[in-house]
């Protein structure tokens, strides 16, 4: 390319983008464009990849098609074209949003030739009139976004996307042009097969975000800990990720109801409030958007400062494609994730009515996303591994495992074995299997192929299944074992594993997370609590004194007057009135009243004497009665309602109903349950029940008391008297 050509590359650059200079690799993907080549195109989000199709749309001659699967985003870039542009007709899209007048207006335009990019949905460009229409026209070039949309490997295939190969060819031939944001290789090579473009030119920018910062947190009060972080973010924007309709409503309900300007965003919500909401949030009167993934896809907010997923998601394409919205001017990007296995086992449960293929790809990619989460690894050479690239730095400095690096153990041997057992069972088997093996665990496919006979049968049993994993992610990243993606992730030893058991060198591994589920309060001490968030030590002490001498003077347990949590709380949040006691976990407005004063008395003068600074903007409020469930309960429990039918009509299992109830009790509230309890079991067993819970129980621990009682007593049973025992002793 000439002198002359690459000056008016820039010249225009200048003129319709405003740039002074192109950034990574566009200049060559668009001169490889201009020259009519077919080109495939690899930029995380952020990297400018539509001024790749938009400037040489402009140079050439003809009309550019563009199939973008989001109407949100093509209107959001022909408005934005159109801004460059002295008339409107330069850029139109043609999708079901519109009026037989306005696309009758559309192709007048582009028929007198002031039309230079022409947007259709992949499901418009199959209708036969729009496909007769484009036969009339040059076509200059056609551009594919979102290009992974191709492929069923891909986070968000759509069957429709499959169609377009031979549509282009009904119409007519012209470059193409394919771009995405997340690709693994696997998905690359789906996308250049079925688009017939197996010889493109491929340019591949980086998959690392220098500037984001990622982080996977254990989902314990997640909403607590969001509220808190966005209050001690105030005024920087953010989005928050939930995979539920209704959690994003209940958690923008609850964020709204703490002071936090937010706004809901979810395919179920009509579009001009889903488009109100989008605005406000791209125009700062809101700061927080909570949202489902229907949100963001080509959302150009460069100052999104933090990105919160509430849920995993499904796979680390859609990981990595969320978390990119954050930071894009190269600011500060932080990407914070709760994690839980429990949301796993419900995202397995949603693939259940798929075909079984899918389902087979579905949990794959879920896999990918927990051996991401509970890994130790640093995330960012993790999530450039998977997206075929090698990242050579020993600490990236901007993640949580590289902050906070757990200890390394040299695993020299257990490599050695783990390679010698894949080999031994040969390329027909997954992680899962591999390490069961290790393990010495009979499961069926074990027994099936025989493989409790095999001489590595049990060889690792030493370990657990979390140590094996780390090895076997370790040997993956190092490259001794490949993972056949064509073929649902088999594992086998590649020519640098062979070598490797030949001759074996250090190897050190650092060993998974383990995140305490959700939820689980009874093991949460002073100390447990992270960061930012920690209890007072001493002051978590004076209030256990205070607690064991109220008890006394009442004759109960001290578990019946707060719970550890409680007071754990208090040592965080320092309540100083009734009223401030009353937003402590556990503790309602009954049980602030009943035994509050002394223990806000005890704080008040610590928190004088101290000279503490309180986070009381911190004190999360919660929204009242959100669910309905809670007056529901009360009131049926009133109207001496059997459980099972108060279960069902809010569509709660037993379990759940219980918990329910137990919040209730809890924080203080007086429900009579002895008509359900003398229903369900006779009166010998519960009062043994109320005894231990009176005389001999040191917590309220349901598991302490089932060893204590024995076999003859059912979890529920223990359950129902506690609550019993409670309302009568505590509240």
């Amino acid at each position: 390319m000439d002198n002359s050509q690459d000056t008016l590359l820039h010249d225009k650059l200048k003129e319709y983008f405003g740039f002074s200079s192109f950034k990574g690799n566009q200049e060559a993907v668009i001169r490889n464009v201009l020259a009519g080549k077919d080109t495939f195109v690899l930029m995380p989000t952020g990297g400018g990849k539509s001024l790749c199709y938009q400037l040489p749309a402009l140079l050439m001659d003809g009309v550019a098609i563009v199939i973008s699967p989001l109407i949100a985003l093509m209107k959001n870039q022909v408005d934005a074209m159109r801004m460059f542009s002295q008339h409107d007709g330069i850029a139109h899209f043609l999708n079901s949003s519109l009026n037989k007048s306005a696309i009758n207006q559309v192709k007048e335009d582009v028929l007198a030739g002031k039309t230079k990019l022409l947007y259709f949905a992949p499901e418009s460009l199959t209708k036969e009139d729009n496909i007769s229409f484009l036969r009339k026209i040059k076509i200059s070039f056609y551009a594919i976004d979102e290009a992974h949309c191709i492929s069923e490997w891909g986070h968000d295939f759509r069957p429709e996307y499959r169609r377009i190969r031979p549509i282009m060819n009904d119409i007519g031939r012209a470059p193409l042009i394919a771009l995405t944001a997340t690709a693994t290789p696997k998905v690359q090579l789906d996308i250049q097969k079925n688009l017939g473009m197996t010889d493109a030119a491929v340019f591949k920018s980086s998959f690392n975000r220098p500037n984001l910062f990622y982080e996977i947190r254990p989902k314990n009060d997640a909403s607590r800990e969001i509220i808190k972080y966005i209050k001690q973010n105030e005024g920087k924007s953010g989005i928050i990720y939930c995979l539920s309709r209704k959690k994003v409503e209940e958690l923008a309900e609850l964020l709204v109801a703490n002071g936090i300007k937010a706004l809901p965003y979810h395919a179920g919500m009509d579009a001009a409030t889903r488009a109100r909401n989008q605005d406000a949030f791209l125009m700062e009167e809101a700061d927080v958007i909570v949202a489902t993934i229907a949100f963001g896809m080509g959302i150009d907010k460069p100052d999104v400062r933090y990105v919160i997923h509430y849920d995993i998601p499904k796979s680390l394409e859609g990981y990595y494609q969320e978390t990119g919205r954050a930071g894009r001017d190269g600011g500060e990007g932080r990407c914070i994730t709760f994690y839980s296995y429990k949301d796993i086992q419900k995202l397995e449960k949603f693939m259940q009515g798929k075909p079984i293929a899918e389902q087979e790809i579905g949990k794959l990619l879920l896999m990918e996303t927990v051996s991401y989460a509970e890994s130790s690894i640093c995330r960012r050479k993790t999530l450039l591994h998977y997206f075929g690239e090698e990242y050579t730095e020993d600490n990236c400095g901007s993640c949580d495992n590289c902050l906070h690096p757990k200890p390394k153990i040299n695993v020299r041997e257990e490599m050695q074995t783990m390679l010698e057992a894949l080999k031994s069972i040969g390329p027909k088997f997954k992680m899962d299997h591999l390490i069961n093996l290790l393990e010495g665990k009979v499961t069926a496919m074990i027994k099936s192929y025989e493989h409790n006979e095999n001489e590595y049968f049990g060889e690792g049993s030493d370990h657990d299944a979390k140590f094996w994993g780390a090895v076997v992610r370790q040997a993956l990243i190092m490259g001794l074992i490949d993972k056949n993606i064509e073929n649902y992730g088999l594992l086998s030893v590649n020519e640098a594993g062979e070598k490797f058991i030949k001759s074996p060198y250090d190897v050190t591994v650092t060993l998974d997370h383990d995140y305490d589920e959700e939820g689980d309060d009874d093991v949460v001490t002073p100390a447990g609590r992270g960061g930012d968030g920690a209890a007072d030590a001493e002051l978590f002490a004076m209030l256990k004194d205070l607690r064991k001498k109220v008890a006394k003077e009442h004759d109960l347990p001290p578990f019946v007057i707060f719970q550890d949590p409680s007071l754990e709380d208090m040592a965080i949040q320092y309540p100083v009135t009734i009223e401030e006691m009353q937003n402590i976990t556990g503790v309602g407005a009954g049980k602030a009243k009943k035994f509050g004063a002394e223990f806000v008395a005890l704080i008040k003068k610590y928190v004088e004497d101290k000279d503490i600074i309180r986070p009381q903007d911190m004190v999360v409020k919660s929204v009242v009665n959100r669910s309905g469930n809670k007056i529901f309960i009360i009131q049926s429990i009133d109207r001496k309602m059997d459980f099972e039918d108060i279960a069902r009509a809010r569509n709660l299992d037993f379990d759940e109903l219980l918990t329910e109830i137990e919040a209730i009790v809890n924080s203080g509230t007086r429900l009579n349950i002895n008509y359900y309890i003398q229903q369900v079991m006779d009166d010998d067993k519960a009062d043994d029940i109320y005894l231990y819970f009176k005389e001999d129980a040191e917590s309220d621990s349901i598991d302490e008391a089932m060893q204590e009682l024995g076999a003859d007593y059912s979890e529920e049973e223990v359950r129902l008297v506690r609550i019993k025992f409670l309302c009568e002793q505590g509240n």
